[in-house]
């Protein structure tokens, strides 16, 4: 491995690595924590056991999936002080007391109240249980706040002072690094995302189990709310991933040009490159397939608008287009797919068939895991975007790293491959087995009347709702 790649490329491909899985398990958990206080608010509102029994099997699986996900951050944390010393020897007084704030507000918020949560169901009052869900819940939400404000200060920098000794310092006002330009269309877009990701994945286990017994209760419940979700969410999306594209075409003209493909100028009419291969050695896209101006027409609004290029950018500050052009491309290619399955509940929804299509439920069972494609590859169309610089336009990422020989770096990188395939590997396996059986009645220890198989036959379809709508009750109910 260090005849192919020196410590530079190892330290990167290192980080990426563990950033890539860490960011796995928190776009599930945070969009996890808020699905389980909605489960018990609706228990608590209604009375309904069955609420209950989907609060309790979702509680055992957010549990795993939170362990993973501070694990991981742990570990890769340290690779600040090992392979990336120089960047935070001068981005320190910067990221660190960010970095800082989110363990003082989130993590202890979420370990403060984490232990309620799990255990305390039959020790405080519903209220107080209540208010542990939501607490964590607002916690995983706090902890992203901090770190994409880090992320976007990276990406955005402002409000920052150099040092005599070429460090990074705080201005007078901490709001302008904090809401740094990017930072807001950031917070939004990936929220969002980590809400629609744990939609397909509770939408995915709602449908496999509607497969096999469609009358299953708990099964319709969970199909009817992650459906319900996406309808919502996914346009919502969209629309927040277009308000932050052109966010990022004023702030980072040249990771807008890599993702559209543009290695020339287009003085009126830029095309929209669908796909093909981009070939940076010669400047130019093969085999485009492209629609003319509509480039123009989504960035500018307006068809006739000219768009710059990679013309305009020196070679050595690109970023690897073909990397970041079809990432981009993967990304809005689930985003769409997500958009359709969406579409697709919802006329089920209103021809009172939601639970009655098996091609829509086998959809939904194969898109359940394209939320987390579509989070890691939107992180790396935006990471690789801003190559070649750590922080954007002002330090360069081979003049961040710290001064370590390439065999140490690979044996390391190496430590991790092995490590986390099989430590996170049956992690995942585990909750896998966990969703191979649908919730029961015994989950909350409840007598539940109302969590009784429903009959196929006289049915009445309950109101659509992205959150509690859904289980379609039987007429007598």
């Amino acid at each position: 491995m260090t005849d192919l790649f020196d410590a530079l490329t190892l330290a990167r491909m290192q980080f990426a690595f563990t950033v890539s899985f860490h960011f796995i398990f928190p776009s599930f958990s945070i969009g996890l924590a808020s699905y389980l206080a909605v489960l018990e608010g609706l228990w608590l509102k209604t009375g309904r056991a069955l609420y209950l029994d989907l609060f309790r099997y979702w509680l055992k699986i957010f549990a795993i999936a939170f362990a993973m996900g501070v694990v991981s951050g742990i570990v890769m944390s340290y690779q600040f002080g090992t392979n990336w010393a120089v960047f935070s020897d001068k981005a320190g007084p910067v990221i660190g007391p960010l970095m800082a704030y989110e363990v003082l507000t989130a993590f202890f918020l979420e370990a403060g109240f984490l232990g309620v949560m799990l255990f305390g169901m039959n020790r405080v009052g519903k209220g107080l249980h209540f208010a542990a869900t939501l607490m964590v819940a607002f916690g995983t939400f706090v902890s992203a706040f901090w770190i994409l404000s880090v992320n976007s200060w990276m990406q955005t920098p402002t409000g920052f002072e150099i040092g005599a000794n070429g460090q990074f310092l705080p201005g007078p006002s901490w709001a302008a690094i904090v809401f740094n330009p990017s930072f807001p269309y950031r917070l939004v877009h990936t929220v969002l995302a980590a809400y629609i990701t744990t939609a397909f994945v509770v939408g995915g286990v709602g449908a496999w189990h509607l497969l096999k017994d469609r009358s299953n209760p708990y099964a319709r419940k969970m199909f009817a709310m992650a459906m319900g979700m996406a309808a919502t969410a996914v346009p919502a999306q969209i629309a927040a991933g277009d308000l932050h594209g052109l966010n990022t075409l004023e702030h980072q003209p040249a990771k807008v040009m890599a993702m559209e493909g543009h290695y020339r100028s287009h003085a009126t009419g830029a095309p929209l490159i669908l796909f093909g291969l981009p070939d940076s050695a010669a400047q130019t896209v093969r085999y485009a397939v492209q629609i003319p101006k509509a480039s123009s027409l989504i960035l500018k609004h307006d068809p006739n608008a000219p768009l710059a290029g990679l013309d305009t950018v020196p070679r050595a500050d690109q970023p690897p287009v073909g990397i970041v052009f079809w990432s981009f491309r993967v990304m809005v290619g689930i985003g769409f797919a997500m958009l359709g399955l969406g579409l697709w509940a919802a006329l089920a929804r209103l021809r009172g068939r939601l639970y009655d299509w098996p091609w829509l439920h086998r959809a939904a069972v194969a898109l359940s895991p394209a939320g987390f494609v579509a989070v890691i590859a939107g992180w790396v169309t935006t990471e690789v975007g801003r190559q070649p610089w750590v922080i954007y336009g002002l330090l360069r990422t081979k003049d961040a790293a710290s001064p370590l020989d390439a065999p140490a770096v690979a044996a390391s990188l190496l430590a991790f491959v092995v490590v986390y395939f099989a430590v996170f590997g049956f992690g995942v396996w585990y909750i896998l087995h966990l969703m191979k059986d649908p919730p029961h009645a015994h989950e909350s220890g409840v007598p539940a009347a109302d969590v009784a198989p429903i009959r196929t036959a006289g049915i009445t379809p309950g109101p659509a709702s992205a959150l509690g709508g859904g289980a379609d009750k039987p007429e007598d109910e």
